[in-house]
């Protein structure tokens, strides 16, 4: 079942639950996937590894906004957003954990053969590609200045 097969059954589950949160969340991921489609011309499918960066795309904007909304106290508007990022994460692949992605970027920079800084591209390539999905950018480029810098 596609992306947005899965949508289209959780948004209909929603309206007749009547809930407010899933069916913000739900709209906007369907919003986003048919501007994708539309965007590509043709109108084709999305492929799962676009799926998931669009996916990726919208929880990023949402935890961005989040972040704002608490540094000025706006505890309404983050509550949204929160929820939303809840009811978006339920669609992309299980999240590794901090030491999973230290594990996997350790032989990462092992098999680069990286030692400073420096080399830091190096490593970014191999492992935003190895664990694109699973981890957030943001994760993995603090985590490789931490293990190149020691």
């Amino acid at each position: 079942m596609s992306l947005e097969q899965k949508i289209m059954t959780e948004l209909k589950a929603a309206m007749l639950s009547k809930d407010e949160a899933a069916l913000r969340s739900l709209r906007a991921v369907k919003a986003a996937i048919l501007l994708a489609k539309t965007s590509e011309g043709g109108g084709g499918e999305l492929k799962e590894e676009d799926e998931i960066k669009l996916l990726q795309k919208l929880v990023k904007s949402r935890k961005d906004s989040l972040e704002i909304y608490q540094q000025q106290n706006r505890p309404d508007l983050a509550k949204k957003e929160e929820e939303e990022i809840a009811v978006i994460e339920k669609f992309l692949p299980k999240q590794l954990s901090p030491e999973e992605i230290k594990t996997a970027l350790a032989s990462i920079i092992a098999e680069t053969g990286a030692s400073s800084p420096a080399d830091m591209g190096k490593v970014m390539g191999v492992a935003t590609k190895q664990l694109a999905g699973k981890a957030d950018g943001k994760t993995i480029s603090a985590l490789v200045k931490e293990l190149l810098s020691k």
